[in-house]
């Protein structure tokens, strides 16, 4: 009996293993060759960042160092070039951050740390609950050795903050990829700076009968002694204080709690920019961004009877990008150029 055509049809039709096991390795071929999704924490940098780095003179594998200011609800990177000193990439909003002008004391009082700290790549957290985030290494040894309490103090995204510094989650995305490339370069580690205030002398000059004035005065050390060397001081603790701007012995091991060594003072010229990077050297770039702390509400808790008079302003220094509140928009690519100018 000869077969229809719909019979023969039928047969051809019928399930072949070899052409199915042909399909099944295609597919898994294709699936094997597509991209893997990237974590936030692996996110490349974006092509306009790392064209404002080539702009700048900068490489995104080299040295970078980062201040906090409270009350201009501002987070700056600042990065290493050739001639070993740091030149401003970017200023960041602060989309949050708890508590009022003054350091984190004890676990509960919802402070954002103030002080001097080291960051190390174990501090890196690309699992964290809030995007992404690094650990501000609160307490440090100045903070262990006056009896201060608290841990897991960051620096992440989500826009919320119990004794944190609160970042948007596209910028602390970016904020994280760029010291990211910073370790992968060779930067063992890289230092926080976190201030009540950009202190200049007017603005210190508001707080002489502050609770805090003794040790913010500590921290104006820091600040003015990065604004005229463009470098970021070493920092000892002994005798339970941070002492600025010494020469640490080699080998030698500090005691927090201790009696200070007779440290040097580093000789370094005060930072000059060579006559080609003089624009890089005064331009600074400004990241607009929500920023949900308002400054008069923050000076209001803040201010302690204050002092108006104010000291002159320290010689050589140069300021850095004066605080504004920006618009509610969040992307990176918007980074609006300003001039560094005196404040």
């Amino acid at each position: 009996m000869r077969s229809t055509g719909l019979g023969r049809r039928l047969e051809t039709a019928k399930f072949n293993p070899i052409l199915a096991c042909v399909a099944a390795g295609m597919w898994v071929a294709a699936c094997a060759s597509a991209p893997p999704t990237l974590t936030a924490a692996e996110q490349p940098l974006v092509k306009e960042t790392v064209a404002l780095m080539g702009e700048k003179g900068m490489a995104s594998d080299k040295a970078i160092f980062i201040r906090l200011f409270k009350e201009e609800s501002e987070l700056e990177i600042w990065k290493a070039r050739d001639d070993g000193r740091f030149y401003h990439f970017k200023t960041y909003p602060i989309c949050n951050w708890s508590g009022e002008i003054g350091p984190k004391v004890s676990i509960g009082d919802k402070q954002a740390p103030e002080g001097f700290y080291t960051i190390t790549p174990a501090q890196m957290k690309p699992n964290s609950s809030f995007h992404v985030a690094f650990n501000m290494g609160f307490p440090n040894a100045y903070d262990k050795s006056n009896g201060r309490t608290g841990e897991f103090l960051m620096v992440h995204g989500a826009c919320k903050s119990a004794g944190c510094y609160a970042m948007t989650d596209a910028l602390v995305e970016e904020i994280y990829a760029v010291a990211r490339e910073a370790f992968r370069g060779g930067q063992s580690s890289f230092e926080v700076h976190a201030f009540p205030f950009r202190m200049t002398d007017e603005k210190i000059g508001r707080f002489k009968k502050h609770k805090w004035f003794k040790f913010w005065t500590t921290l104006k050390q820091g600040y003015d002694y990065f604004e005229i060397n463009r470098v970021p001081p070493t920092v000892a603790v002994c005798e339970r204080r941070y002492v600025v701007d010494v020469a640490l012995p080699v080998g030698a091991r500090i005691n927090p709690d201790g009696q200070c060594p007779r440290f040097q003072k580093p000789q370094l010229a005060p930072f000059t920019p060579r006559p080609y990077d003089q624009q890089i050297a005064q331009q600074g770039t400004i990241v607009p961004g929500a920023k949900n702390k308002d400054t008069n509400e923050i000076m209001a808790s803040g201010l302690s009877a204050p002092d108006t008079q104010t000291a002159p302003p320290v010689a050589g220094a140069t300021a850095s990008i004066p605080g504004e509140v920006g618009a509610a928009t969040d992307t990176r690519a918007q980074a609006v150029p300003v001039g560094l100018s005196s404040q």
